[in-house]
């Protein structure tokens, strides 16, 4: 779409934390009228309709909107928020196994800035799963670079936690 659009979509997103619960329907109704706007295949559309239900609150309505943005050849860094979005609906709806599928493909994907949003969302799904000390050791690789110190020391106890030690 064009930016005005791209512009007005972030000005809604901006607002949202002054929508208070009771009124989650009015913020969905103010993104499905910019999703109005779209063309009928653009993974834009069900992308932003997904994070609006996903953001008040209902996984359950999100997880079939993200898969038809990714099907309609949602990419980039939207498609990379939305396997991250819906592997956390996932898990919120039960199906966590399918999250750590959808997610694990992305620790080998280029280095963005939803780096860490991956493996922190992964690490959930491996939570869920009883796979504690997997995604303690996803969350405290991320975590590793971040420390003012100790970052190697933090980075090897995070490896060890998967792999034994020779």
């Amino acid at each position: 779409m064009n930016q005005d659009w791209e512009d007005r979509v972030t000005t809604a997103w901006a607002a949202f934390d002054t929508y208070p619960e009771e009124r989650a329907d009015e913020f969905r109704a103010l993104i499905d009228k910019l999703v109005a706007e779209l063309p009928d295949d653009s993974p834009l559309g069900p992308f932003e309709r997904a994070c609006a239900w996903d953001s008040t609150g209902h996984s359950d309505k999100a997880v079939p909107l993200y898969r038809e943005a990714l099907a309609l050849g949602l990419t980039g860094y939207k498609g990379r928020r939305a396997r991250i979005q819906l592997s956390s609906s996932l898990r919120n709806i039960g199906q966590a196994e399918e999250g750590v599928k959808l997610l694990t493909p992305e620790l080998d994907a280029p280095s963005d800035e939803l780096d860490d949003a991956v493996r922190a969302a992964l690490a959930l799904c491996l939570s869920s799963l009883d796979r504690d000390r997997e995604g303690l050791s996803l969350v405290l690789g991320a975590l590793a670079p971040h420390l003012p110190r100790y970052q190697r020391s933090m980075a090897n106890y995070a490896r060890l936690l998967v792999e034994p030690e020779d």
